[in-house]
């Protein structure tokens, strides 16, 4: 049984994985900050074009992907699961369920993990390509994005620290984590904006079909 064991870890060794964590698109539950202007509806369906195009960004990548859903795993949904795993994020705020995630990761023999949100319309496939390549020379990469948080984090080893003491969905949190990181070898990639609120998407073409909504 231990050969069989080592034999299972060797199979992942130096492989890459790609966690998204994902809301389930449930009507006045997801993009709420955005819902204040657009409407629960028009928020709704913005976040499913969120999610499309998170599908389009990864579904390509030569990773191993993981989907982890937040209240319940989605069947027959845009995540094919041929593509995905999918799984349920578990914890009491967002640090912890990313340290079970990660955990998860590491536990099953994976070396270079990535976890990204799926609300970032201007992330593509090669700034996660290029996160992978750069994880291979770092110890940790991350993505900040413009409201003081980050978009991406990726790491070789587990780190229970980074996920500690955090007020998640503050401008606080990208600071916070880079003190939590120093002397540490780190990678940062280009500034993106996530989208939260209504200035985040009005001028993006997309989207303005939607915005209609605001002046009805």
């Amino acid at each position: 049984m231990v050969t069989q064991r080592k034999k299972n870890i060797q199979k992942v060794k130096d492989k890459n994985l790609l966690m998204i964590f994902t809301r389930n698109p449930e009507l006045g539950k997801c993009k709420t900050r955005l819902a204040a202007t657009i409407g629960d509806q028009a928020a709704l369906e913005v976040y499913q074009l969120l999610l499309e195009h998170t599908v389009t960004i990864t579904k390509n990548l030569g990773v191993t992907k993981e989907v982890y859903y937040s209240t319940r795993i989605g069947e027959n949904d845009i995540w094919n699961q041929t593509i995905y795993n999918k799984k349920l994020q578990e914890g009491e705020d967002l640090g912890i369920r990313m340290y079970n995630a990660f955990q998860n990761g590491f536990n099953a023999g994976y070396t270079n993990i990535i976890i990204i949100g799926s609300d970032m319309y201007d992330l593509i496939q090669q700034d996660i390509e290029n996160a992978f390549k750069a994880l291979k020379a770092n110890d940790y990469v991350v993505g900040p994005a413009e409201d003081g948080g980050y978009y991406l984090l990726g790491m070789k080893k587990l780190n229970s620290k980074i996920f500690q003491n955090k007020s998640w969905g503050t401008n606080t949190v990208l600071q916070n984590t880079l003190n939590d990181l120093q002397q540490t070898n780190i990678k940062l990639l280009e500034e993106r904006n996530d989208v939260d609120y209504y200035e985040d998407i009005k001028d993006i073409s997309v989207f303005q079909h939607l915005l209609s909504y605001q002046n009805d």
